[in-house]
């Protein structure tokens, strides 16, 4: 990891990203389709580093409903990538295979997570294979597929390798990297498993970024944040609230923590418990503009309700991370 910079102005970088999602594209900017895409949070990311992007495909209702509430430009596939042709995606995109600069995608996780129960045989582990047949069809310059740090550990490794080998197998160079998001500028440790992966004819060798910020602090983070929107907790839930310390865990429930306003936020879930997290010091949980703030998300983008902005936020991959990756494969793909 090379020389890490404090950020002084948190509020100001996210202006300051959202300022270059807004910024006019090139004639000759890069492109990316975006699969599993979410509420948009890979999709953000891009659009900062200054990608125009052709289709994002996402089957969640209010996943759906967010994303176009934000990228009203973008056309969206809203169904289930399985029934998605090669075709029908080339043609909405308006392009030929080999012309795509980046395809992305971040496949359902849950059979991964060490959250989760870790079922080696979850139905869910195989939705990269859909991936895959789209990357085989498109033959992008390069792609991104990104996953929980939980699919190297234990039996997953075999799946792992597994992966790995298929994603080779489409005549891609490929790495794979745990990349913590608190080093690329977002409030919030998050460990996640990046693929990058470039065409063999191209003849570059796939890498990562390197981690450019010095952790953000929960206090830093939620300067000047909006009012809170987040309900006040039962009798009982505030009674363990009290007796938890800044950054442990509060009560017998080990998933829900409050927050340390002198530390960087934990990984953010999509919710559970008493709705993780809980603020450092109201007795409440995190408020959606709170929680928009730790994913890295700027004030400015729009979500429908705190419950179902905990979920896409749990589920995004954060903005800034993603922008990091983003402008480092754009450089090995167009240097």
């Amino acid at each position: 990891m090379g020389s890490l910079r404090r950020i002084d102005d948190y509020p100001a970088l996210l202006d300051e990203a959202w300022a270059q999602h807004l910024a006019p594209r090139a004639p000759n900017a890069p492109t990316v389709i975006s699969t599993f895409a979410g509420c948009g949070g890979s999709s953000l990311g891009y659009s900062m580093a200054g990608f125009r992007e052709l289709l994002a495909v996402e089957w969640e209702q209010n996943a759906a409903d967010t994303f176009r509430l934000n990228f009203p430009h973008v056309p969206l596939y809203h169904g289930d990538i399985a029934k998605l042709s090669v075709e029908e995606c080339l043609r909405i995109a308006g392009i030929a295979p080999g012309e795509l600069d980046v395809f992305d995608g971040s496949p359902p996780c849950q059979g991964f997570s060490t959250a989760g129960k870790r079922e080696t045989g979850d139905a869910r582990n195989q939705l990269f294979r859909e991936f895959v047949r789209l990357l085989n069809g498109l033959r992008p310059r390069a792609f991104v597929m990104e996953n929980v740090s939980g699919m190297v550990k234990g039996d997953f490794k075999v799946i792992f390798a597994e992966i790995l080998r298929t994603l080779k197998a489409c005549g891609y160079r490929v790495k794979a990297r745990l990349l913590n998001a608190m080093y690329f500028g977002v409030p919030q440790s998050r460990d996640r498993m990046i693929f990058v992966g470039v065409r063999e004819d191209l003849g570059v060798e796939p890498s990562h970024p390197s981690g450019w910020s010095v952790p953000v602090i929960v206090r830093d983070a939620l300067v000047g944040v909006a009012p809170p929107d987040s309900p006040k907790l039962t009798p009982h839930a505030l009674a363990c609230w009290k007796a938890a310390a800044p950054g442990e865990s509060v009560g017998k429930l080990k998933s829900v923590r409050k927050l340390d306003a002198a530390r960087v936020a934990g990984t953010l879930t999509k919710g559970g418990g008493f709705r993780e997290p809980l603020h450092f010091s109201e007795p409440r949980s995190a408020s959606t503009a709170e929680r928009r703030r730790i994913g890295s998300f700027p004030d400015a983008f729009k979500f429908t309700g705190h419950r179902s902005a905990m979920e896409r936020i749990g589920n995004s991959v954060p903005p800034l991370l993603m922008r990091s990756i983003a402008a480092h494969v754009r450089g090995l793909i167009r240097p």
